[in-house]
């Protein structure tokens, strides 16, 4: 399920920055200094992406790397800003996405930790309450020796009235 909802929404993204991409070549048309400075980035990027591939299949890397013509410069300079946008805005959602995921999982821990506490809460108060039990049976033990009720309750471990154990109906 996640699989086919990450890729909808990296070709939403992709479909996004195609106008973005399209405005940029027009500025580039429009405006001398930011076409030169697409250019020269195209052209840096060029030059690296060239010797890193030179590198990479063992061909010598101190030969001259002929530069772009000013067309194919441009639009490698704006395939390339929409690349980096669509990656900014990648990056941006993981980020939000692990930032969501923690916040549930705190809140989750928090009602975790509520819910222990209720509960120790409820152990404590039921031992307070058998405690009280406790002392109020041996209150009401104390009270009927006193009074000679033991017999009569049946309190102890059995009736041993006139030296005999057995039961009383």
């Amino acid at each position: 399920m996640v699989l086919p909802l990450l890729k909808l929404g990296t070709l939403l993204v992709k479909t996004l920055s195609k106008p973005v991409a399209s405005r940029l070549k027009q500025q580039a048309a429009i405006h001398p200094r930011f076409r030169q400075l697409i250019i020269n980035m195209a052209q840096f990027n060029h030059q690296v992406t060239t010797k890193m591939q030179r590198r990479i299949y063992g061909h010598a890397t101190d030969v001259e790397i002929r530069p772009l013509n000013e067309e194919k410069a441009v639009q490698a300079a704006v395939d390339l800003i929409g690349e980096l946008f669509v990656f900014s805005v990648a990056g941006v959602l993981l980020i939000f996405e692990v930032q969501r995921s923690a916040r549930s999982e705190a809140r989750k821990e928090e009602l975790r930790k509520q819910e222990l506490e209720a509960v120790k809460q409820k152990n404590e108060d039921l031992a307070k309450e058998v405690e009280l039990f406790k002392q109020r049976l041996q209150e009401l033990e104390q009270l009927a020796r006193g009074r000679g009720l033991t017999g009569i309750l049946n309190f102890g471990l059995g009736n041993t009235e006139n030296g005999k154990t057995g039961k009383t109906a």
